[in-house]
């Protein structure tokens, strides 16, 4: 078994996205719990559909760490089926590593429903039942890029515990996804106690902890309670919040029109964990960050729009003068 930069652990779906023309979205005063509305008991028309292969939290982590030069592999499962063949596929055409992959013959590959409007989406999900194991003999790696997965992988949260645990040379990055969220602290203390790189966005942040505040110095700091060593938690086009314990860092978006905003925090997420892989400093990484999750909301899907390190290091020389991390109380 190769051995990689990182090892991305979580499923692997296709998207397709339906581009909504008759809707409306209906918010509170303050723009949050916004809800998308379309005609009940009608005919919904609808542009066009775009479909996406070999997407999902930690497939667009494997693309995006692969295409900013690290060598990277996902552990995933996909169906016997056209689906799951094109997925690997794709991975492969991304030089993601395939080699810890496995196929299932007794489901089909995930499927996920995008529906599209204005520039946000709202995505029907539905997670295959695929029984979860970390491959044997697999080479340790430098990083672990741990995100979504199934309402099955209880068992296989506690195997990758006991694998972060007893190989203290690797580090993880922990981007919890809805069922991880769901599952709560308690059974998932020992995931949280061996993160070196925690993100999430501020309502996620609000859902972990059961707090309502949008303090973000408040919810950094609880969250690090919780065991990671630094946090990150974005705040949509509001920027991004850094803590290593000490220090807290407020991080500007990168200028930018979005035209369909999914993947972006997978973008963020995964760059700053390249950052770091590489050798970069927390705060440097910051900047790297957001010019990815920028040049991906250009296009639709989570991965077209994925840089290289060449073409954020450009971004970077042209960036505004007020485009760095600062520091905040």
């Amino acid at each position: 078994m190769n051995q990689y930069d990182i090892v991305a652990i979580g499923d692997i779906v296709t998207d397709a996205f339906i581009k909504l023309k008759d809707a409306n979205v209906h918010c509170k005063l303050d723009k949050t719990a916004c809800e998308l509305c379309v005609k009940f008991g009608d005919k919904v028309p609808y542009e066009y559909v775009e479909v996406v292969k070999a997407v999902g939290n930690s497939a667009n982590a494997a693309v995006a760490t692969a295409r900013l030069g690290l060598r990277s592999a996902l552990i995933a499962t996909v169906g016997d089926d056209l689906n799951g063949k094109e997925c690997l596929e794709e991975l492969q055409k991304n030089a993601v590593a395939t080699e810890y992959m496995s196929i299932n013959k007794e489901y089909p590959t995930n499927y996920h429903y995008v529906l599209w409007y204005d520039v946000e989406r709202t995505i029907l999900v539905k997670h295959a039942p695929f029984p979860y194991a970390l491959p044997k003999n697999m080479a340790e790696p430098k990083w672990i890029y741990l995100s979504s997965m199934g309402e099955k992988s209880v068992d296989y949260h506690e195997e990758i515990a006991q694998y972060v645990l007893s190989h203290p040379n690797v580090k993880l990055a922990f981007q919890p996804g809805t069922f991880q969220m769901k599952l709560g602290y308690e059974k998932l203390k020992d995931i949280y106690a061996r993160t070196n790189i925690f993100f999430c966005n501020v309502e996620e942040a609000q859902r972990i902890l059961g707090i309502e505040t949008r303090d973000l110095p408040t919810l950094m700091t609880k969250l690090h309670e919780l065991g990671p060593q630094n946090i990150i938690i974005t705040d949509s086009i509001d920027g991004a919040y850094a803590y290593d314990g000490t220090n807290a860092w407020f991080m500007p978006v990168y200028p930018h029109t979005p035209f369909e905003r999914t993947g972006a925090g997978d973008a963020f997420a995964s760059t700053i964990t390249a950052c770091l892989a590489m050798g970069l400093s927390l705060d440097q990484a910051l900047t790297w960050a957001p010019i990815n999750a920028m040049s991906v909301v250009q296009y639709v899907g989570a991965q077209k729009g994925l840089l290289t390190k060449e073409k954020i290091e450009e971004y970077l020389s042209k960036a505004p003068e007020n485009y760095k991390p600062t520091i905040i109380a």
